[in-house]
């Protein structure tokens, strides 16, 4: 049996798309939702809207994320349909020319001039537009935008995120409430980092430490304007 058969490789690459959504997802509705319930229980608000508030952030902001990244990604799709588009015109029209312009790139990665045309010449036997569509464009399998999933995955993870904090508004005495909720939101947020690392390939010291201090800062800063928003009113 050929050694090739044997050495299965599995690309992190490929978990891009998804991973992408779901990390932007869980992170926001755990800081987002945080630092709304931090925010509005720092200005001395009842712990019941605070948890009205907490529920209202979770539905908008899963709604938001959903919306905001269809039309994103929904974006990035057209503009990879137009350029498949051109190329495929181009394929019908000048098909010699695009068999130099394949070439070429070749040539550029370290290929001699026969040994280039002969590359482009299978390639474009066995599938003309995926050949330039991937070395020319850039467009794969693994990259391409997938606007459904993306808004689905970023829903759904946010909507898990979000619920976490206000978990603990529940469980939480009124009177501990801010930091319950901030050190466990922190902890939450720790844990996704080094999920998202390992699940990416990724450090997961580093991507730990980043998110938890972006989410430490963004829940600092609404604790300190409720606050004040709090006592002025």
């Amino acid at each position: 049996m050929s050694r090739l058969r044997l050495h299965t490789e599995r690309h992190l690459v490929s978990r891009v798309g998804w991973l992408r959504a779901a990390v932007l997802g869980a992170n926001d509705g755990i800081v987002s939702t945080a630092s709304l319930i931090v925010g509005v229980a720092a200005a001395a608000a009842a712990p019941s809207d605070v948890l009205i508030t907490g529920v209202a952030g979770l539905v908008a902001g899963a709604m938001s994320m959903a919306a905001g990244e269809y039309v994103s990604v929904s974006s990035q799709s057209d503009t990879e349909q137009a350029d498949l588009a051109r190329e495929r015109k181009e394929l019908a029209d000048s098909p010699e020319l695009e068999r130099e312009e394949l070439a070429n790139i070749y040539r550029k990665r370290g290929l001699d001039q026969d040994l280039a045309l002969r590359v482009a010449d299978q390639l474009m036997a066995v599938d003309a537009l995926g050949a330039h569509a991937h070395d020319e464009l850039g467009i794969s399998d693994a990259t391409t935008a997938r606007p459904v999933q993306a808004a689905l995955t970023s829903a759904g993870t946010f909507s898990v995120g979000a619920a976490m904090p206000l978990l603990m508004v529940v469980v939480s005495p009124s009177a501990l409430l801010v930091p319950i909720v901030s050190a466990a939101s922190l902890g939450f947020l720790a844990v996704l980092g080094a999920l998202g690392a390992r699940a990416g390939g990724a450090n997961v010291l580093k991507a730990t430490a980043r998110v938890t201090f972006w989410g430490a800062l963004a829940m600092a800063l609404t604790a300190g304007i409720g606050a004040i928003v709090g006592k002025a009113v």
